[in-house]
């Protein structure tokens, strides 16, 4: 391992870094499919947890919109893929002392056609890859709270719902079997009702306290 334990750019505090899709990023609730809006750094649930957690703590942001898990997107790009970029996103952040995958919302798109389990272990093959790194010392996945099938997202998302309904346990199997632990976001956020895929402030910001109230005892 690189760096341990505690030192982050010569300080001494545990380095986090967050790596997830555009509820991550911060894309807001999106009227159709030309919106196209951005809540406000310090708004997003990343910059709440870091808030929360205080100066012990460093937190990086790595938010893509439409990024999967595993999976190569046939119509936006292969750059999604999850797995593809997260080699170089690690060794451009090392060390890391906690990894969170924030993904699966993504892979829920009709066009993919996965299974709840495709989606979990998705999670799994990523945990791996980053834990054979040598540069993240522990990972934490996080479950994406169920999409509703609204608006203009509804068809890129119809049967969304159906196809992750058994996502949180299976991900939390695959995630423990791996050495990773487990957060559902579903227990404690909901989707916003304009598009039924994102997240407005009030609900980044009940995750980001949320998550913040774990991290002690991860790392």
């Amino acid at each position: 391992m690189i760096g341990w334990p505690g030192h982050f750019w010569g300080k001494c505090m545990k380095h986090i870094l967050i790596y997830g899709d555009s509820n991550t990023f911060g894309t807001a609730p999106m009227r159709d499919l030309t919106d196209s809006p951005i809540l406000p750094r310090g708004v997003r649930w990343g910059d709440q947890m870091a808030q929360a957690l205080g100066d012990n703590y460093a937190v990086t942001i790595e938010g893509l919109p439409g990024r999967t898990t595993v999976f190569d997107d046939p119509v936006e790009g292969e750059h999604l893929n999850g797995l593809r970029i997260l080699p170089a996103i690690l060794h451009s952040h090392k060390p890391i002392d906690l990894l969170i995958i924030a993904l699966g919302t993504n892979d829920q798109k009709r066009k993919f056609g996965l299974g709840t389990i495709d989606i979990a272990l998705g999670v799994a093959r990523l945990i791996r890859e980053a834990m054979a790194s040598g540069v993240v010392q522990h990972t934490l996945a996080i479950c994406p709270p169920v999409v509703e099938i609204r608006g203009e997202l509804g068809d890129i998302f119809y049967g969304g719902p159906e196809r992750a309904s058994d996502l949180p346990r299976l991900m939390e199997r695959s995630a423990v079997r791996e050495g990773a632990a487990f957060f559902d976001a579903g227990k404690h956020i909901h989707v916003d009702a304009l598009d039924g895929v994102h997240w407005n402030a009030q609900a980044h910001a009940s995750l980001g306290e949320a998550v913040a109230k774990v991290i002690p005892d991860l790392i």
